[in-house]
C-alpha cells in the first residue's frame, strides 16, 4: 500500500448549496473517495479539548503535562487515527456501495460533505492540520427555496419557516466566510455552485488545482444527472413578509456580494482569534454540561442507598 495521505477533504456551506453533489463530484476522482455525511467530528473535537483539559489540569501531577503532551499532538494524534480508520475501512463502504473490490493502493484522501461542518472548522484543524475545506456558495433565494421543499424528497421538515431558512443560509455562509478570512485561500476555497453548473470542467478543474490533485474528467459524471433535488415547484412562490425583513435583506445583500466578488488572499489574525474563542466557549458549555451531569448521577446514587422513609400513617396501624 502506498502511504496513506492525512489530508481529508471537507466540502462545506449552507445545506442544498450543492455540497453532496460537490462530494460525490470529487468522489470519482482516483485518489479521493466520498464517505457519508458524518456529523460527528465536529463534536468529537470539542471532546478531545475537554478530555486535553482534565488531563493537564494539575501540571506535572497529570499525566499529559507530565509527560510534555502538547495539546496539539494530543488532537492529531487522534486525528491520525480517524484517517487511518477510515482509509483502512475503504473498501468496506466501497462493497456496499457497489458490491466491488477496490485496489488497496488507489484512493488515498476522503471526501466528507457534511454541512454542519461550516461551525466546525476550527476544531477540524485540530484534528487535522493538513485539512482542506471547499466552500460552496449558492444563491440564498434558491436555497431557501430548496429548504422548504425539501420534505418531498425526505419526509421531513429541513426548516420551519422562510425565517429559520434565511437564518441557517446566513449563519452558516458567515461561519464559511469567517473561516476563509481566518485561514486563507491555501486552506479554504470558495467557488460559486452557479459556476459549478454553468462552467463544471474549468471550476472542477480550480478545484482539484486547489486540492493539489490532478485533473480527472470523471468527476463531471455526477454533474449529468440532478441528485438530491427538491423537486421545487416551478410555480412555488416565497413569501419573504413572513420573515423579519432586515435578516432578508442582510442575507440577499451578502449572496449578491459573494455572486460578484472573489475570495481574499489576505489571512485576519483577529478572525482566527475569534475563532478559537468561539471553540473555546463551546468547549467550556459541554464541560459544564459534563459536571452538572456527573453531579445530578451523584445525588441520584446517594439517594438511591437512603432507606425510604417511613410513612407515620403505616406505623400507625401496624402498632395497632
Amino acid at each position: 500500500m502506498q502511504e496513506e495521505i492525512n489530508r481529508p477533504i471537507f466540502v462545506v456551506g449552507s445545506p442544498r448549496s450543492g455540497t453532496s453533489i460537490l462530494t460525490w463530484c470529487l468522489g470519482q476522482h482516483p485518489n479521493i473517495f466520498p464517505v457519508p455525511e458524518s456529523n460527528w467530528l465536529g463534536q468529537f473535537a470539542i471532546n478531545v479539548q475537554v478530555s486535553y483539559e482534565i488531563g493537564s489540569a494539575r501540571a506535572d501531577r497529570s499525566i499529559l503535562s507530565g509527560m510534555d503532551i502538547e495539546r496539539d499532538e494530543f488532537f492529531a494524534s487522534f486525528g491520525r487515527s480517524i484517517n487511518k480508520l477510515i482509509l483502512a475501512h475503504r473498501n468496506d463502504l466501497e462493497r456496499r456501495r457497489k458490491m466491488t473490490h477496490l485496489p488497496p493502493d488507489l484512493k488515498r484522501r476522503w471526501a466528507d460533505g457534511t454541512p454542519e461542518y461550516s461551525h466546525h472548522i476550527c476544531g477540524l484543524r485540530k484534528l487535522f492540520p493538513e485539512a482542506l475545506f471547499v466552500h460552496i456558495v449558492r444563491d440564498v433565494t434558491s436555497v431557501v427555496r430548496s429548504m422548504l421543499n425539501f420534505y418531498r424528497i425526505s419526509g421531513f421538515q429541513l426548516v420551519a419557516s422562510e425565517q429559520e431558512a434565511y437564518e441557517y443560509w446566513l449563519r452558516t455562509v458567515s461561519s464559511c466566510l469567517d473561516a476563509e478570512r481566518a485561514y486563507g485561500p491555501r486552506v479554504v476555497h470558495r467557488f460559486l455552485y452557479s459556476d459549478l453548473i454553468a462552467n463544471p470542467e474549468p471550476t472542477l478543474r480550480a478545484i482539484l488545482d486547489f486540492l493539489g490533485e490532478p485533473y480527472a474528467a470523471d468527476c463531471l459524471s455526477p454533474l449529468q444527472k440532478r441528485i438530491n433535488t427538491s423537486n421545487v415547484p416551478a410555480d412555488f412562490q416565497l413569501n419573504d413578509a413572513a420573515a423579519d425583513q432586515d435578516l432578508v435583506t442582510k442575507a440577499k445583500r451578502l449572496s449578491t456580494e459573494l455572486e460578484q466578488s472573489s475570495e481574499g488572499s489576505e489571512i485576519s489574525h483577529a478572525t482566527a482569534e475569534k475563532m478559537e474563542a468561539r471553540f473555546n466557549q463551546q468547549v467550556q458549555y459541554v464541560a459544564r454540561t459534563n459536571n452538572e451531569y456527573q453531579k445530578t448521577r451523584q445525588i441520584i446514587s446517594e439517594l438511591d442507598k437512603k432507606p425510604p422513609e417511613a410513612n407515620p400513617e403505616t406505623v400507625r396501624e401496624e402498632t395497632i
